[in-house]
């Protein structure tokens, strides 16, 4: 929630920004467009499974499962990071169903989990569907 007074600043910055009308029923139209955006469950899954991606290190373990199921200890090797970081990371991609651990003797073994990138990139490729408002080329 906004502070009135932050409100109120940024409704004078919004009249001085452009031509729409009255600036305080303009304000309340983008804040109803911030609470649809948290509505959607698409983006609510699309923002976890970002997240996720955003960090290099997740990322460079998804990139190492792309070939073939890995222990903890090959991705220690990897990552050159310790066991304890290794899990942090696992649990949040886990979390996520990217990926999914099968225990082989005594260690675990993980690899990805297709069906959630599949669903990652239909949710993607619907999300960028409905953009309308392309900038031109950049060449």
């Amino acid at each position: 929630m906004v502070s009135e007074s932050r409100e109120k600043k940024i409704v004078e910055t919004l009249a001085s920004c452009e031509s729409f009308g009255d600036p305080q029923q303009y304000y309340n139209k983008l804040v109803e467009l911030k609470k649809e955006f948290y509505r959607n469950p698409r983006n609510h899954h699309l923002i976890s499974l970002l997240e996720s991606f955003g960090n290099k290190e997740r990322f460079l373990i998804l990139d190492m499962l792309k070939s073939k199921d890995r222990c903890v200890c090959e991705l220690e090797a990897i990552l050159q990071k310790s066991q304890p970081a290794i899990s942090h990371h696992l649990r949040i991609l886990e979390a996520n169903n990217l990926i999914q651990a099968r225990k082989v003797g005594k260690f675990s073994h993980y690899s990805l989990v297709h069906s959630q990138f599949e669903k990652f990139q239909n949710s993607w490729r619907e999300w960028v569907s409905d953009i309308s408002n392309w900038m031109g080329s950049f060449d």
